[in-house]
């Protein structure tokens, strides 16, 4: 029995349905020349190859007590919705709601869920402005 949920592909279904969700803790990027550069010790929530090493997500005490070193503090949210990796307009909406209040928001789609890093100062305001954006639709 597959006890997945709908996967939705409609733009305002999806906004309406996101329930945007805190993780705990603080969090950073930095960039290593490869993931075995990362101590074993280390949780990476997320990766992305690019031309100047990997760009690693990781917790903020860990960057710190490893020396990498970034000065922008990010809070996560995850967007609960099973959005489709073929939807349009969820990741507009979000952004583009934060983008009025300027708030920065840098956005990691998975392929369940997308997730918002906000700088950690901005976090409660950014829930609420989703919940509200959420409730428009």
């Amino acid at each position: 029995m597959d006890d997945q949920p709908q996967v939705i592909s409609d733009r305002h279904e999806m906004v309406r349905s996101m329930d945007p969700q805190v993780v705990p803790g603080i969090f950073v990027f930095a960039t290593v020349p490869q993931i075995e550069s990362v101590p074993d010790d280390v949780d990476v929530y997320s990766t992305v190859r690019e031309a100047e090493g990997l760009s690693v997500v990781i917790a903020y005490d860990d960057a710190h007590r490893f020396g990498l070193t970034e000065p922008v503090k990010l809070g996560w949210i995850t967007l609960t919705v099973n959005s489709s990796l073929e939807g349009v307009g969820l990741t507009a909406a979000v952004s583009g709601v934060l983008a009025e209040h300027g708030i920065a928001c840098n956005v990691i789609a998975g392929h369940h869920h997308d997730h918002l890093l906000v700088p950690v100062d901005e976090v409660n305001a950014a829930i609420q402005l989703l919940k509200t954006l959420a409730d428009q639709r």
